[in-house]
C-alpha cells in the first residue's frame, strides 16, 4: 500500500472489514474488475486497490464526491475540512486523489466521478466484485443495488457495508438491499465481518 495505513484515511471502514474486503477482491478479481460505490476519501480503495492489482485487474472507484446525506452540514458525520466553500458543497475528490497518490495506486485505481444510477445505465463490463457503500437513503441504496448487482459475474462477489438487522444499530437501507439480494435467488451469503456482508453470485 505504498507504506500508507488505510486507517489514517478519513472513512468508516474498520481494519477487520478492510482486510476482508482485500481478501474478497484478491479472489474475485481473477474473474474481472472490482468496482466500489462510495469512495469518500479513499480508505476502502486503499484496501481494494492493492488486492485488485494482485489479482491482475483494476479497481473502479465510483463516487460523485459531494458526500452522502449524513456528511452534509448540520449532520452527524459532517467534516468541515472537506467543504468547498466556493462551491458551497462537500468535495472529497481532492482528498481521494491525494490518498491514491500516497498509496501508489494511481495506476491501479480508476476514479469514476458521477451519479451511480447514470454510470450504471451505460456500464457494459462484467465485474468480479461490486462493493456497495454509497448513500444510505432508501432511494440511493436501491439504485446502487438495481444498477450494479446484475453486473457481477457468476462466482463473483457482491459486498454490502453497514448491514444492521437491528434498526437501532444503523440505517435500514443497506440491510434492505441485502435482504433483496438473498430473496432474488441470485446470491448466497458467504461471509459476514462486523457490518460488512459478502454474497456470492450464483451461476
Amino acid at each position: 500500500m505504498g507504506g500508507i495505513d488505510p486507517q489514517t484515511i478519513k472513512g468508516f471502514l474498520t481494519p477487520e472489514e478492510g482486510a476482508a474486503l482485500g481478501d474478497a477482491a484478491r479472489e474475485s478479481g481473477t474473474l474481472g474488475p472490482v468496482l466500489e460505490i462510495g469512495a469518500y476519501c479513499g480508505r476502502s480503495a486503499a484496501y481494494l486497490g492493492p488486492a485488485a492489482k494482485a489479482a491482475g485487474t483494476i479497481l473502479y472507484s465510483l463516487d460523485h464526491h459531494r458526500g452522502s446525506e449524513e456528511n452534509q452540514p448540520g449532520w452527524e458525520w459532517h467534516d468541515p475540512e472537506l467543504m468547498d466553500e466556493q462551491a458551497g458543497t462537500l468535495d472529497t475528490l481532492p482528498s481521494f486523489r491525494r490518498t491514491m497518490a500516497r498509496a501508489d495506486l494511481e495506476d491501479s485505481v480508476v476514479a469514476l466521478i458521477g451519479p451511480s444510477r447514470t454510470i450504471s445505465r451505460h456500464w457494459t463490463t462484467p465485474l468480479g466484485m461490486v462493493f456497495i457503500d454509497g448513500g444510505h437513503t432508501m432511494k440511493a441504496a436501491f439504485e446502487d443495488y438495481r444498477g450494479w448487482a446484475s453486473k457481477v459475474l457468476p462466482g463473483g462477489v457482491l459486498a454490502i457495508h453497514d448491514v444492521f438487522p437491528n434498526p437501532a444499530d444503523g440505517g435500514r437501507p443497506p440491510y434492505e438491499i441485502y435482504c433483496k439480494a438473498l430473496a432474488s435467488g441470485l446470491f448466497e451469503q458467504i461471509n459476514l465481518v462486523q457490518s460488512l456482508v459478502f454474497l456470492r453470485r450464483l451461476g
